[in-house]
């Protein structure tokens, strides 16, 4: 279990990183390709303070600069590998309260999965963001990432 979420979390690295680059690359990122980054990085870091039981140090639609992702990336990546590293049990239960302030109980591997999945959806959320203000988006398919 720890090699494939290591290889999924590879992956989300990978992909995030080249979207960093990008956007930091071009004039004009479209606001909403930053809302939506800037979420998958808030959230990626909510669910990591969950698992370690700590409190969380962004809101879910925080707004960050482009010249912070990068940071805010690598910390949440390393956070993530630490828990991964650590996880003695990846069916553990980890108890949680939601922004709305409700009481949940998930897997450890069920959370992991979904700030993968989560990331995903919303880079292709901003791929078409990026598209339909004429800037060609990056081909961020796992098939892609593994040639």
């Amino acid at each position: 279990m720890k090699v494939f979420f290591n290889q999924l979390f590879d992956y989300n690295f990978y992909c995030n990183k080249k979207l960093i680059e990008t956007c930091s690359e071009i004039d004009n990122t479209p606001e909403k390709s930053i809302e939506l980054f800037s979420h998958i990085l808030n959230a990626h870091h909510i669910w990591n303070s969950r698992i370690m039981g700590k409190s969380s140090q962004y809101d879910v639609f925080q707004i960050h600069d482009i010249k912070n992702w990068g940071d805010i990336h690598y910390e949440n990546q390393r956070t993530s590998f630490e828990i991964i590293t650590n996880a003695d049990d990846f069916e553990r239960r980890v108890d949680y309260e939601n922004s709305e302030g409700r009481l949940f109980i998930c897997d450890l591997q069920d959370i992991l999965f979904h700030i993968i999945n989560h990331s995903t959806h919303h880079r292709g959320q901003i791929s078409m963001s990026l598209r339909n203000n004429n800037i060609e988006p990056i081909p961020f398919d796992y098939i892609y990432y593994k040639r």
